[in-house]
C-alpha cells in the first residue's frame, strides 16, 4: 500500500435523472431549500418574540428548526452544484469528511431530540398539575444538550471508522452527497466489518429511539383516552399527530436506506431525498399549519409589523 496514491478528491454523481430535467430539478430543489430555510427561521423567530410559546415544547422545536435549517444546507448546496455543472460534483476528501460527519451529527442528534420530544409530550398529557416541575428550564436545557451531545458522539464513530479506511481507486461517489454506504464501495480494502459495525451502530439507535418514541405515544394513548372531555381529547390528539407525522416522515426513509440488506444507488439517492430535503420542510408547514398557537402568534406578529408605529 506504501506505492498506491490514495484518492484527494472525490466526484458526486448527483441525483440521478436524465439531462433535460437539470434546469426544472434546480429550480424546484432551489425552492424548497428557500423555503425550508425562511420556514424554520420564521418559527425560531416567532418563538423567541412570543412569550407564551416559552414553554418546553417549543423549546425542543427551537432545536428542531435549527437542525433542520443546517441539516438541509449540508446537502442541497451541493446537490444544486451537481445540477448546474459537470466540475460541481467535485469535493475535495477533507470536505467529504466533513459533510459527512455533518450529516450524521444533525440526522442523529434529530433522532435523539424526536424521542425527548415524544417523552415532553407524555409529561404534558400523562402529569399536567406536576409537568411544569418535571420539565423545568434546567431539565429541558439539559435533554437539549444530551441530544446534541450524543449526536456528536455517534457521528464521530461512524465518521472515523469510514474514513480510517484507504481509498486508493475510484472516486466516483454514487450520490449526490458524501454517506457511507456508497463511499464504503470506494474502499480498498475490506469493509464487511465495518459494515457490521455500522449497521449495528445505527441499528441500535434507530430502532431504540423509535421503541421509546412508540412506547411513549401508547401511554400518551391511554392517557388521552382517559381525559373526560371529547374537546380536551381532540386538542391532545392534534398536538401530538404533528409530532407522528414528522417522526415517520424521518423515520421510515432512514430506516429503508440504512438498516436493509444490500444498497441500490439509484433508489437509495431518490428515498434520501425524502429525509434530506422534504422532512426540513414538513417541520414549519406541520407545526404552524397544524398548531393554533403558533398560527396565533405568526398572526399577531403580522398584525405588527403592518401596524404603524
Amino acid at each position: 500500500m506504501s506505492n498506491v496514491t490514495l484518492v484527494t478528491t472525490f466526484f458526486l454523481s448527483g441525483l440521478p435523472h436524465p439531462p433535460a430535467l437539470d434546469t426544472m430539478l434546480f429550480a424546484i430543489f432551489l425552492m424548497i431549500y428557500i423555503l425550508t430555510v425562511l420556514g424554520n427561521l420564521l418559527i425560531l423567530m416567532v418563538i423567541r418574540m412570543e412569550s407564551h410559546l416559552h414553554t418546553p415544547m417549543y423549546y425542543f422545536l427551537t432545536n428542531l428548526s435549527f437542525i433542520d435549517m443546517w441539516f438541509s444546507t449540508v446537502t442541497v448546496p451541493k446537490m444544486l452544484m451537481t445540477l448546474v455543472s459537470t466540475e460541481g460534483g467535485a469535493i475535495s476528501f477533507h470536505s467529504c469528511v466533513a459533510q459527512f460527519y455533518s450529516f450524521h451529527f444533525l440526522g442523529s442528534t434529530e433522532c435523539f431530540l424526536y424521542t425527548v420530544m415524544s417523552y415532553d409530550r407524555y409529561l404534558a398529557i400523562s402529569y399536567p398539575l406536576r409537568y411544569s416541575s418535571m420539565m423545568s428550564g434546567t431539565v429541558c436545557a439539559l435533554l437539549a444538550a444530551g441530544t446534541w451531545l450524543t449526536g456528536s458522539l455517534h457521528s464521530a464513530v461512524q465518521t472515523s471508522l469510514i474514513f480510517h479506511l484507504p481509498y486508493c481507486g475510484p472516486n466516483q461517489i454514487q450520490h449526490y452527497f458524501c454517506d457511507g454506504p456508497p463511499i464504503l464501495k470506494l474502499a480498498c480494502a475490506d469493509t464487511s466489518a465495518i459494515e457490521m459495525v455500522i449497521f449495528v451502530n445505527i441499528g441500535v439507535v434507530a430502532s431504540g429511539c423509535f421503541f421509546l418514541i412508540s412506547l411513549s405515544y401508547v401511554s400518551i394513548v391511554c392517557s388521552i383516552l382517559r381525559i373526560r372531555t371529547s374537546e380536551g381529547r381532540h386538542r391532545a390528539f392534534q398536538t401530538c399527530a404533528s409530532h407522528c407525522i414528522v417522526v415517520l416522515c424521518f423515520f421510515v426513509p432512514c430506516v429503508f436506506i440504512y438498516l436493509r440488506p444490500g444498497s441500490r444507488d439509484t433508489v437509495d439517492a431518490v428515498v434520501t431525498v425524502f429525509y434530506t430535503v422534504l422532512t426540513p420542510l414538513l417541520n414549519p408547514v406541520v407545526y404552524t399549519l397544524r398548531n393554533k398557537e403558533v398560527k396565533k402568534a405568526l398572526l399577531k406578529l403580522k398584525d405588527k409589523t403592518a401596524s404603524p408605529q
